[in-house]
């Protein structure tokens, strides 16, 4: 009988039905390729035939093609290395299959961690170290790595429902010229840099560098070394939505000589001087973090923060008296130690211009820090929502 060949598009149908919906057995696509603990690299990538590692399916699979991590933990020699790409009409995906848990584990690569003042050579950044546009990525935990994720040069890519933990530099980091990324749904946890004193590993950083269309949605980024979100040097505008950072920049670690900042979303600067970029944050949350919630950090553009909540940070939950001329809109400050640092910027509609006292309908973050409901997004609840109803402050 003659083979029938599906097209580009139903290839694709086929292989995300496969990695995310289904729990039972089917038949490989053509261009999905399957890699599975036991497995092995002389083998057809077939689901009866995996490979062993991801990078031997990353060294095979096309534009349009899939390619399939079986449940297991994949200890790295050699970080992952992702350099080709795919196209518009036919992006590459790697993704764990239907749903199994799949940790790749960088604990065995050099500088986990580097030597105090050392610098990682820039192709050893990263347990997957990628320089690629047009893939899609999802499902996969990164774990002890010098860097979680480590993105340059990387456009119209989609990030989705990964988890970066317990790395010896930032946990997810998108630079240099890198345009049209979407990082949904991320969990970016424990990061540190002991060959920084703790001064460089943030949760997710969008850094050094310049691209439009970059969106962050939905990611939660706690108990990191130094901040939640970074957007040191970044030049063009970054969107942020429906986020949570909490509890970055204290020394877990007892790391020696500790220079960590400690902020929730530092929103860009360099050196206290800029430059200018006009990013975005909304409906986030930033609470518990050892320096501010939201910064600008030396940023001298005009961004924009609307229907943000920054609850119980050791230093300032609005701190935009940097340089920058941002517009802040129905954000709500409660038990930091100064509600606001305005500067140059300006506000109307916020917990500090409207007045009087605002007592929380929850303090009880279980919800929202605890599991994400099985699309990803984070569990809805009335944390640090305002008990007297008004539009005020985030709502996740």
């Amino acid at each position: 009988m003659k083979r029938k060949h599906l097209s580009s598009a139903a290839v694709v149908a086929v292989a995300v039905v496969a990695a995310g919906a289904l729990a039972g057995p089917v038949e490989a696509a053509e261009t999905t390729l399957f890699v599975a603990p036991g497995g092995s690299d002389s083998n057809a990538g077939t689901q009866q035939a995996p490979l062993a590692t991801i990078q031997k399916a990353v060294s095979l699979v096309v534009a349009g093609g899939t390619i399939a991590v079986r449940g297991g933990t994949y200890a790295l020699t050699t970080n992952i290395q992702i350099t080709k790409s795919g196209t518009a009409s036919a992006p590459i995906t790697l993704t764990a299959y239907a749903g199994e848990k799949v940790v790749i584990d960088g604990e065995a690569l050099p500088y986990t961690p580097g030597a105090v003042g050392s610098t990682i050579p820039a192709v050893q950044r990263g347990a997957v170290h990628m320089e690629a546009s047009h893939w899609r990525i999802s499902g996969l935990e990164i774990i002890r790595g010098p860097y979680g994720v480590y993105c340059a040069n990387c456009n119209n890519n989609t990030f989705d429902r990964l988890v970066t933990r317990d790395n010896y530099e930032t946990g997810f980091q998108l630079q240099n010229n890198s345009a049209n990324n979407q990082i949904i749904n991320l969990d970016s946890y424990h990061n540190r840099d002991p060959r920084k004193n703790g001064e460089s590993a943030d949760g997710l950083g969008i850094k050094e560098g310049g691209g439009s269309g970059n969106v962050v949605r939905g990611a939660r980024l706690w108990n990191n070394v130094d901040d939640g979100f970074d957007a040191w040097a970044f030049t063009s505008p970054i969107t942020v939505q429906d986020s949570i950072a909490y509890g970055n920049g204290y020394n877990r670690w007892s790391i020696p000589n500790f220079s960590g900042d400690g902020n929730g979303f530092k929103m860009g600067g360099s050196g206290g001087t800029g430059p200018a970029a006009a990013h975005s944050v909304t409906n986030s949350m930033a609470f518990g973090n050892a320096a501010h919630g939201f910064t600008d950090n030396g940023n001298t553009g005009s961004l924009v923060f609307h229907r943000n909540t920054a609850y119980q940070n050791a230093k300032t939950g609005f701190d935009v008296d940097g340089g920058s001329t941002s517009r802040l809109t129905a954000n709500l400050a409660v038990g930091n130690k100064t509600a606001v640092a305005l500067g140059s910027s300006t506000g109307s509609g916020n917990s500090w211009n409207i007045g009087g006292s605002w007592p929380l309908a929850s303090t009880d973050q279980a919800t929202i820090t605890g599991p994400r409901n099985t699309d990803g997004s984070i569990r809805s609840s009335n944390f640090l929502v305002p008990a007297n109803g008004q539009a005020v402050g985030a709502k996740i």
